[in-house]
């Protein structure tokens, strides 16, 4: 059996002490050893090996001897790590968070993400702040104005609990990025939680990303992929492509750093593609959510925003004329 040290232990516990105690551990159980010296370790213990117990500090694996340790506490439930350096305004907050794993994280901001339906169909959304503004694609609310919002929140069993909302109401819409702000009614039951928006686009290809969604209607479905390509241009805008799974449901979910930062919005997926996935970059949506009045809803109308008409046919002098095969849509 091998055995650590003593000076071996007391090093990575001066280590540990000065480096990890004070930051958030990515796992989702925290221990804390104090041990009879006076020094105290953080991280997951991964085994209780009879005389020992072996422990994740995050940068080392070390076997702590049972009979050198004075206290030992644990919490099974992942700590929410406080946001650091956190911007807000009057709809969306920006915090550096630190990096943890997509467990950890999907349980911290998952009841932030929203499940949208309306006549026509369904879609996902994530919310902004706690008065309930809501993001989702423009084609998700499309010519609807009867608009509803599933929000999943948990009990005080830990469970989750499934809440409609009706009488949802459109804020703004903004077509040709396909973004749209709703506001959910306000319950007096109910705290809504909120995602944190990327402050500075820092992604590069590789980084790993993932997605919270409704595909299909599975509700609360969680996929990770990385970033093939952040600036994957369409039509004269440019997308965030990833491999992270997107199907027809996603639309309008947010896609998370590892951070638990939202990077973007997802919206679409090439068809007969499988990992080709595409998202709204955040400079688009904050660019949207900071210029939302030039881009408020109409209740009158429900298609609200520029729609640019074809131009008229030139007709040519003396010439026969053409007949139309069918008329343009607007």
């Amino acid at each position: 059996m091998q055995r650590i040290s003593h000076s071996r232990l007391m090093m990575v516990a001066a280590v540990v002490v000065g480096t990890i105690i004070g930051t958030d551990v990515p796992a989702a159980r925290c221990d804390v050893i104090e041990l009879k010296s006076g020094q105290k370790l953080q991280g997951e213990v991964l085994k209780d090996a009879g005389e020992q117990l072996i422990l994740d500090l995050g940068v080392d694996i070390v076997r702590v001897p049972k009979s050198r340790i004075k206290t030992h506490t644990s919490d099974d439930k992942p700590k929410e790590a406080a946001p650091q350096a956190v911007e807000e305004n009057d709809l969306y907050s920006s915090a550096k968070l630190p990096v943890r794993s997509v467990k950890d994280l999907t349980q911290q901001f998952g009841e932030a993400v929203v499940l949208i339906t309306t006549p026509g169909g369904l879609g996902s959304g994530f919310i902004l702040n706690d008065r309930g503004y809501c993001v989702t694609n423009y084609h998700v609310v499309e010519q609807e104005t009867r608009i509803a919002a599933t929000v999943f929140h948990r009990s005080g069993e830990g469970e989750f609990e499934r809440r409609q909302i009706n009488d949802v109401k459109i804020v703004a819409l903004n077509p040709f990025l396909d973004l749209a702000l709703l506001q959910i009614p306000v319950q007096k039951d109910l705290k809504f939680k909120h995602v944190f928006i990327a402050e500075d686009d820092e992604l590069r290809g590789g980084d790993p990303v993932f997605a919270i969604g409704n595909p299909l209607g599975l509700e609360r479905s969680v996929s990770q992929g990385i970033v093939s390509n952040r600036n994957r241009n369409f039509q004269g805008l440019v997308f965030i492509q990833t491999t992270t799974e997107i199907n027809p449901g996603n639309s309008g979910g947010p896609l998370f750093n590892m951070r638990g930062e939202v990077v973007g919005v997802t919206n679409m997926k090439l068809l007969f593609g499988e990992g080709l996935g595409f998202a709204i970059p955040v400079a688009y949506l904050k660019q949207f959510l900071n210029n939302r009045e030039a881009f408020a809803f109409n209740k009158n109308n429900p298609n609200t925003g520029y729609r640019y008409l074809d131009a008229p046919r030139r007709k040519t002098a003396g010439g026969p004329k053409r007949k139309k095969s069918s008329t343009p849509t607007p």
